[in-house]
């Protein structure tokens, strides 16, 4: 069977993005907040809440991690959906993922902020034999 985890930050993050994996450099915002685009959600919507990088971040990273997910198998997929906006100055978006069994973080999808600045939506499907991180 499959089961669905939504994340749309309104109340705070949501099971998959435990509140103490949200680094520093992340916030939780809205349109409405005098920070600059994007003035909506993915919906159109001003007050709908998403998460953005603060303008100080310009010149290092910020890592947004997942709870532990369990192996994936022909019956159990793991696929992740998400709307992202990338502008011309935030440099590069990456998703990556970490195998138990392994120190290092595996790129598996990159995005980089030439000529965006509007909300793009991208489905990531992942296999992994033992338990991860995205």
């Amino acid at each position: 069977g499959s089961s669905w985890d939504k994340c749309d930050f309104e109340t705070n993050l949501c099971k998959a993005l435990p509140e103490f994996n949200l680094h520093p450099g992340w916030i939780r915002r809205n349109g409405q907040s005098g920070m600059g685009p994007p003035y909506s959600d993915h919906n159109g919507n001003e007050s709908a809440y998403f998460l953005s990088l603060s303008s100080e971040m310009q010149s290092s990273s910020a890592t947004l991690r997942t709870n532990v997910f369990l192996p994936t198998d022909e019956e159990h997929l793991c696929q992740i959906g998400f709307h992202y906006w990338v502008s011309q100055m935030s440099g590069t978006l990456m998703v990556g993922l970490q195998k138990h069994s392994e120190d290092t973080v595996t790129n598996i999808w990159q995005v980089s902020g030439e000529l965006r600045n509007h909300w793009n939506v991208n489905n990531i499907t992942i296999n992994s034999t033992e338990k991860y991180e995205v």
